[in-house]
């Protein structure tokens, strides 16, 4: 399936055990937490580079955006003076990023369907995992966010996405991990 958007949030918050690590490529530290038997990191993944120090390319046009067959990156509207300081949202990547197996730090992966499917039995199912991940404000997800609980401290944010024609779209309504 050719799906040329998607944010890396490896994951965002959770209760349990929080520690940290530092990704040795970028200097980047991030939270983690487990939940369950899985451990996620606690936040958005912000790297322009793979875990082998290769650069990810960073795509700002549009039209190339919407033609690219190998990997890219870009930060949410191209707006490096919001969203490279931003802690909250991270970096949006393709697909052909994702599917190098080299984005995240050595020792981690891009989550799995396996993985979802873990994670949301454990909260108790899909029909309910959603809410308990969701930050519970209006901050960050637009009004109204009544169903949110985070009753798992998953924080998860609404860091939209960029479409196939390069556009960018749903930044406080919807985040795609």
């Amino acid at each position: 399936m050719k799906n040329k958007w998607l944010l890396i949030s490896i994951a965002i918050s959770i209760i349990a055990l929080r520690c940290t690590f530092t990704n040795s490529r970028n200097g980047s530290t991030y939270k983690t937490v487990i939940i369950g038997s899985q451990t996620w990191m606690a936040e958005n993944l912000k790297t322009s580079r793979y875990n082998d120090g290769t650069a990810i390319p960073l795509v700002i046009d549009a039209d190339e955006w919407s033609n690219l067959t190998t990997p890219g990156y870009c930060w949410y509207n191209n707006d490096t003076s919001i969203y490279t300081r931003s802690e909250k949202y991270g970096v949006l990547y393709n697909w052909y990023t994702v599917n190098t197996g080299k984005l995240c730090p050595k020792g981690w992966h891009v989550p799995t369907d396996s993985d979802w499917i873990t994670l949301a039995t454990y909260l108790g199912g899909e029909s309910v995992a959603g809410s308990k991940l969701k930050e519970t404000f209006t901050y960050d997800w637009k009004s109204p966010n009544d169903d949110a609980t985070n009753e798992s401290g998953f924080t998860a944010l609404p860091g939209g996405y960029r479409l196939d024609d390069g556009q960018f779209d749903l930044i406080g309504q919807l985040g795609g991990w």
